[in-house]
């Protein structure tokens, strides 16, 4: 007699056996017991967890023969039963709708369902990947689904039931499978294992649980091949060379290195693994569910009922949750993410995979836009391996304002829940802003492993270069506007006063608003700020004011600039739209759109 897999062989033959469907079972057999079964079933979900294998025990217990109704429980021994399980039996009927999905298959069908069961009480159509059916085909099967012969069970068993029609979903009772627990697979392979007198390991039975994902039968089937393989007893590492997973402990190395920015460890660690025969695509689907499960440790603790992985996996990950920062960890899972869906459509695969691995070495190094737009800079001792060619050229600081120290929303988050985070906040350790010596010289570190923000000692600032007057600046911008035929705003501003109060290049011209902003473009607006801010040595502001009258201390300040009315002027006033300005530059235009009328 051929061998038969422990797939087919541990077959659930009754709605107890069935594991991780609680739901679908109980609600089944109340219906059976008060005699309410419906005429179609749609049976949904993930591959392996019992759609069909439950549609085969309803209708055993349709047609058993054990008792003059239906059971909730089918015997199992009446002659029914038997065929059943067996697949000859000539009342129910299993049909491969993947083969026999066209219009033609479902008129047969019609045609048979007209007739009474041959000896049972139901004639049970069961159809299996059943969104394979073509529209026309399930358009034909509308009338016969709507109104059976009281004697016609339907049960369309799929794993996307999205693709069934709306009008075939509503005239049946729709049942959605779900993915049997890490768990329940743990202890079905532990009894299985058992029943087969095969000891194994719990760090095999683990990694056989997790290779399933969810589906019982992608278990037993490597857990098939895994006893093949064995030489008597079942070792985590014959099924982690079965299944073609990384050796135990290779991903928390690889992490460790990113951790140190150790770029020649990542790529001498990816070398020996592809070197070994491992395929990269696997290797960072493995990546991906590490780094999730790190998350998680982070986030929920090691304990978690979240991560359902093994004893000794649960170390690892909480190893590596302590080395990064929470945000450093959802950093890299994105980055993986990324690189694992490239893989599948990319030539060169070692290639991408190792360019995705040095990201992770270096988006420690990666600067938040909110504490660039905060203005708090962070002075943090450097490591040969995490200098940075260029530094960030910091603002001119002003010595009678507050540091506004940088607080980030993973701290405040978890502030808020209550949870110690390894960032330093304000409270604890107020971050100091740095002078242009300290940040020129030293580069901003980020991620767990860098130190906490201490108070850094005043240092000798070096002498700036003596500043142009007003009426250098003048002649400069003067002289660069005539270069670029702006003669008539030459002539405007001409007659101007101009003054220079800090960053900014005020000039008051005897002229309205509206003619301001009809003589000074964009373009001369960067001419002006350019010529300045280089006669100057220094990033320039502008603000041409209408009137004729001198300016009053500060009135810079508090005056409205040019195209200052509506929603612009409240643009222009917004804390992140200056800092924008002040740190890249920026500038706000405006759109108008001419519409013509038909």
């Amino acid at each position: 007699m051929s061998y038969q897999v422990l797939a087919r062989k541990y077959r659930p033959q009754k709605f107890s056996e069935v594991i991780g469907q609680d739901h679908v079972t109980r609600t089944l057999k109340n219906a059976l017991e008060q005699g309410r079964t419906a005429h179609g079933y749609i049976f949904s979900g993930h591959r392996g967890i019992g759609k069909t294998t439950i549609a085969r025990i309803l209708a055993m217990a349709l047609n058993c023969r054990s008792s003059d109704r239906p059971v909730t429980e089918p015997c199992g021994v009446c002659d029914s039963c038997i065929e059943i399980r067996a697949g000859n039996s000539v009342d129910v009927i299993e049909i491969d709708a993947a083969t026999n999905r066209g219009i033609d298959e479902i008129r047969e069908l019609r045609e048979g369902a007209r007739y009474r069961p041959a000896r049972d009480r139901f004639k049970i159509y069961i159809l299996d990947e059943a969104h394979q059916i073509t529209d026309a085909a399930f358009n034909a099967l509308l009338k016969t689904l709507e109104e059976p012969p009281g004697h016609v069970v339907f049960m369309m068993a799929t794993t996307q039931p999205e693709d069934i029609p709306q009008t075939i979903r509503s005239r049946c009772q729709h049942f959605s499978f779900r993915a049997v627990k890490f768990e329940q697979i743990v202890e079905q392979l532990k009894d299985l294992s058992g029943r087969e007198n095969i000891p194994a390991d719990d760090d095999a039975i683990a990694l056989l649980a997790e290779a399933g994902d969810g589906s019982v039968r992608d278990a037993l089937s490597i857990l098939d091949q895994a006893i093949a393989s064995s030489q008597g007893r079942l070792s985590a590492d014959t099924v982690r060379q079965l299944i073609g997973a990384a050796p135990s402990g290779i991903l928390e190395e690889v992490m460790q290195a990113v951790s140190r920015s150790a770029s020649q460890d990542i790529l001498q660690i990816t070398d020996r693994l592809l070197g070994e025969g491992h395929s990269p695509v696997h290797f960072a689907r493995q990546l991906v569910r590490f780094l999730r499960n790190a998350v998680v440790a982070k986030v929920a603790g090691a304990d978690s009922s979240l991560l359902q992985i093994s004893s000794d996996e649960r170390a690892r990950v909480a190893r590596v949750a302590d080395l990064f920062s929470e945000e450093d960890l959802a950093r890299h899972l994105q980055i993986m993410l990324r690189t694992h869906g490239e893989l599948g459509y990319r030539q060169e695969q070692r290639f991408h995979l190792e360019l995705g691995l040095l990201k992770l070495a270096h988006a420690q190094r990666l600067l938040p836009i909110e504490q660039l737009l905060s203005g708090a800079e962070v002075n943090r001792p450097a490591t040969p391996e995490r200098k940075l060619s260029i530094a960030p050229e910091p603002r001119k600081a002003d010595p009678a304002a507050p540091a506004r120290p940088f607080v980030s929303p993973f701290a405040a988050d978890s502030a808020r829940k209550g949870t110690p985070r390894s960032e330093a906040t304000p409270e604890t350790n107020p971050p100091q802003r740095p002078t242009t010596a300290a940040v020129s010289s030293t580069p901003i570190i980020m991620g767990s492993s860098a130190p906490a923000v201490a108070a850094q000692p005043a240092l000798q600032t070096r002498p700036q270069p003596q500043s142009a007057s007003t009426d250098e600046v003048r002649a400069a911008v003067l002289n660069a506007l005539s270069t670029a035929n702006q003669t008539m705003l030459c002539t405007l501003l001409e007659s101007g006063e101009w003054k220079i109060e800090g960053n900014e290049l005020v000039i008051r011209v005897a002229a309205s608003a509206t003619l301001i902003e009809m003589s000074v473009s964009s373009e001369a607006k960067k001419i002006i700020m350019a010529t300045s801010s280089g006669t100057l040595a220094r990033a320039v502001k502008l603000q041409i004011l209408p009137g004729a009258a001198p300016a009053q201390p500060g009135s810079a300040k508090t005056s409205t600039p040019i195209s200052n009315g509506g929603s612009r002027g409240r643009a222009e006033q917004e804390p992140v739209v200056q800092r924008l300005k002040e740190k890249f530059g920026a500038e706000i235009r405006t759109v108008i759109d001419y519409k013509v009328k038909k």
